[in-house]
């Protein structure tokens, strides 16, 4: 970069690392009280504090911050900040420095009225004394959502897409406007990132704009779906986070291997989510990976055990159902046993399991069982290799309504930022619409578990093609009034910054890199600070939240700054005049032609005659700038 854009980014930096480190003058803290002098009883003294201030945020399922008080276990576990409570030090515990906080950016809790300093002293003599809990009481409300498919008839009216027929109520309801919509630009982007994780190139952009046809975005979804090729090396991202598979990892001990080769054919060939998922768990040739998990080395917890593990991840990523705590004891969070868990992990094991509660044996074996038998039996008699065969037919019948629920909820999550049930891995949380659920999940099994059909389906909605918007996480109750703002995700900023580069060659071809997908390289130190995981543990929604460790590798990061180098060489190489280059990076990037003042400001920047260290400040610019690096 010039010397003066390095000096303000310098500044910027250190402006907000000032800020977000804590280092920006703030206001005292309330002072420390005195801890109560008496024996604090939990049903009379604490509870109530806790549900009237904390509940809304911390509790029945939600964990804002990652914090979650439902049981004294997951008081003791913290959230994302680290530990909450230091048992038997109330005043160096996070938790009661927070509630005396006078800092709005940390102040708990967020909204409404303070606690009373005479409360905050109850709860540092409650930590003080040790964290006493009432035995067996929990804060989350457990739901068991029902397991079967059900129809739901289509309500009548004029809107030719089922989801806005079945929105329409709730638009009703909510006084909200139904024709809202964006505009072709803004569309165009969000369809091309969301079906292939690539931009538009803006030879794509103008032809899609001149288009003056009624159904040219359907046209455009279709178009896009059947790109096969761009569509999986997109999606291959999304499934390897769901089923842990590294390309880095080092297997050992019969443990799991690589599936990309199986995955990547599968998606491509769109094979029906119900036969991907019965050769997941009862693997063919190559996809064996998934089931077989990691065999970690050292002495393992027997919650960690293989066996273990595909039950958890089998629930979790299929059934949208958390097992982990169920697996070391009978679950505070819903109504799972340590038995059931074991049950169905003695699926996958070669012989009984014996049951271990918080790591020791009970003395008990468990026997083959599925979760939920009104589905379907596991022989306990019958070899492993038969029973993981029953349990993939059961799990994939159309009687078990929950995994079509649970991969529209996915979807749903993906492109509209926000799941019809949350978090995505609770399903037996209630829907904001559960006819709209019911209704996707039918129609999906219907025809054939397409998951092109649903995707294309929603993509075409009105309520995908309505205007962004900011998700408010401390509403008391969730409106939904468009798709909700999102961050691309590493993979397709890093796809985006090469497309732009490539622009600068004569012969650049739509659709094109430059080289290898980002989804289908291996991990590296970029990637991982903008988000995409080891894959060690399952993840089906990434973190979106930006973080002080991205804006630090973003501004002065090496290999972001070659990326930069090698994009202002390519474009000077093209010795255009300086406005072309200004507007063909412009399109690129953004979709758009700039404006008049952005076209004087970017010429000033990239100089004339176009030098190379300028066209790397604009780029810099740009791929900072929240119009790219935001979904709107």
């Amino acid at each position: 970069m010039s010397q003066k854009m390095a000096f303000l980014t310098v500044w910027q930096i250190i402006a907000v690392l000032v800020t977000s480190l804590g280092f920006a003058a703030t206001p005292m803290p309330r002072e420390m009280p005195d801890p109560i002098k008496k024996i604090v009883d939990f049903a009379s003294d604490i509870k109530p504090i806790l549900e009237k201030n904390c509940t809304k945020c911390h509790a029945n399922g939600k964990r804002k911050g990652g914090f979650s008080i439902d049981h004294v276990h997951s008081v003791e576990a913290g959230g994302d900040s680290g530990p909450a409570i230091i048992k038997g030090k109330g005043s160096a515990s996070l938790l009661v420095n927070l509630l005396l906080s006078n800092d709005p950016d940390e102040l708990m809790p967020a909204k409404g009225d303070r606690l009373l300093l005479t409360e905050v002293a109850l709860l540092r003599a409650w930590i003080d004394q040790g964290l006493q809990w009432e035995k067996g009481f929990t804060f989350a409300k457990s739901r068991n959502a029902p397991v079967a498919p059900r129809k739901v008839e289509l309500p009548q009216g004029s809107e030719s897409n089922p989801i806005d027929r079945l929105l329409s109520p709730y638009y009703k309801k909510n006084n909200l406007d139904s024709k809202l919509s964006v505009s072709d630009g803004v569309y165009a982007r969000r369809a091309f990132l969301d079906t292939i994780g690539l931009l538009p190139s803006s030879g794509e952009v103008e032809k899609f704009s001149v288009d003056k046809g009624e159904e040219k975005r359907a046209r455009l979804v279709s178009e896009l779906l059947k790109d096969n090729e761009s569509y999986a090396e997109h999606w291959i991202t999304f499934w390897n986070d769901c089923f842990r598979n590294s390309y880095t990892r080092q297997y050992h001990g019969g443990g799991g291997k690589k599936i990309t080769d199986w995955l990547k054919k599968s998606l491509i060939e769109n094979k029906p989510y119900d036969q991907f998922v019965r050769e997941l768990i009862d693997p063919v040739n190559g996809s064996d990976g998934f089931i077989k998990g990691i065999v970690w080395r050292g002495t393992v917890n027997a919650s960690q055990v293989a066996e273990m593990q595909a039950a958890q991840n089998v629930a979790q990523v299929f059934l949208g159902l958390n097992i982990k705590c169920a697996s070391c004891h009978d679950s505070f969070i819903n109504d799972w046993t340590l038995k059931q868990t074991y049950a169905l992990a003695s699926i996958f094991s070669d012989g009984p399991m014996d049951i271990h509660r918080c790591n020791k044996p009970t003395g008990e074996k468990a026997s083959p069982a599925f979760l939920y038998p009104e589905l379907g039996n596991i022989d306990p008699k019958a070899s492993r290799s038969e029973r993981v065969k029953q349990l993939s037919g059961i799990i994939t019948s159309p009687k078990n309504g929950r995994l079509a629920r649970t991969a529209v909820n996915r979807l749903w999550a993906i492109f509209l930022g926000r799941g019809l049930v949350e978090p995505v891995d609770e399903m037996d949380n209630p829907s904001w619409n559960q006819d709209l659920l019911d209704w996707l999940a039918v129609d999906f099994v219907e025809h054939g578990y397409d998951l092109k059909h649903t995707i294309n389906l929603i993509l075409t909605s009105n309520a995908y093609q309505r205007p962004s918007v900011a998700l408010d996480e401390d509403a008391t109750e969730y409106i939904f009034e468009g798709p909700v703002v999102r961050r691309m995700s590493a993979e397709q900023f890093l796809d985006g910054l090469d497309q732009v580069i490539l622009a600068a060659s004569a012969d650049a071809k739509d659709r094109d890199t430059g080289r290898k997908r980002a989804g289908m390289r291996n991990l590296d130190r970029l990637m991982r600070t903008l988000g995409r995981p080891k894959r060690d543990v399952v993840v089906t929604r990434r973190e979106s939240t930006a973080t002080t460790a991205q804006l630090i590798e973003l501004s002065n990061g090496k290999p972001l700054a070659d990326l930069m180098m090698r994009g202002g060489q390519a474009w000077v190489k093209l010795e255009k005049e300086p406005e072309l280059i200004v507007g063909s990076i412009f399109s690129s990037a953004l979709g758009r032609l700039p404006s008049e003042l952005e076209t004087k400001s970017a010429q000033k920047i990239i100089g004339d005659p176009v030098n190379a260290k300028g066209v790397e400040d604009l780029l810099w610019m740009l791929a900072m700038h929240p119009e790219f690096q935001l979904i709107h």
